[in-house]
């Protein structure tokens, strides 16, 4: 069996890394539900933890073309990206760098039956409303966790419009 290599695992030792996520949501029916990934188990970064799509951004590359191209790869779906939900840093010890993250609202613009995960990035994935995201993925993540602060305030942006 080859190993996958996975970008997250990409020595960048000293430097600073940006990233962008997407945080897709959908109304069905009148619940406004958000889109998540389950890292898959082979990671080396957060494995198995529950996620906003999206990834790494090239050198050079625009942050919102970077991030269309990220969840195109690893769901293979286009998305409609919105405003800047919020910004956050953190230290990727695997990767030994300063990663700068930005999380855009986003939309799927592709058919939502068309969700296509890559084994190699996702095992899972599942829309989850606010009550659902509380008790079934929150709890997982720790109340510190700043991608799971920036869902929470997300819902609260959701549940306002």
């Amino acid at each position: 069996m080859t190993k996958v290599q996975h970008d997250s695992e990409t020595l960048a030792e000293g430097r600073q890394v940006f990233t962008a996520c997407a945080l897709i949501w959908h109304d069905f029916d009148g619940v406004k539900k958000v889109f998540l990934a389950k890292r898959a188990a082979t990671k080396k970064f957060l494995p198995g933890a529950w996620e906003l799509p999206g990834g790494h951004i090239e050198f050079g590359e625009d942050m919102r073309e970077g991030l269309a191209r990220e969840v195109r790869e690893e769901l293979g779906m286009d998305i409609e990206i919105g405003e800047v939900v919020d910004v956050f840093t953190y230290l990727n010890d695997i990767k030994k760098s300063h990663s700068i993250e930005v999380v855009y609202f986003a939309r799927f613009s592709t058919a939502l039956e068309n969700i296509s995960i890559q084994p190699e990035d996702h095992s899972a994935f599942g829309w989850f409303s606010a009550d659902e995201y509380k008790t079934k993925v929150a709890p997982t993540m720790g109340d510190d966790d700043p991608e799971n602060q920036i869902i929470r305030k997300a819902f609260t942006k959701l549940a306002d419009n």
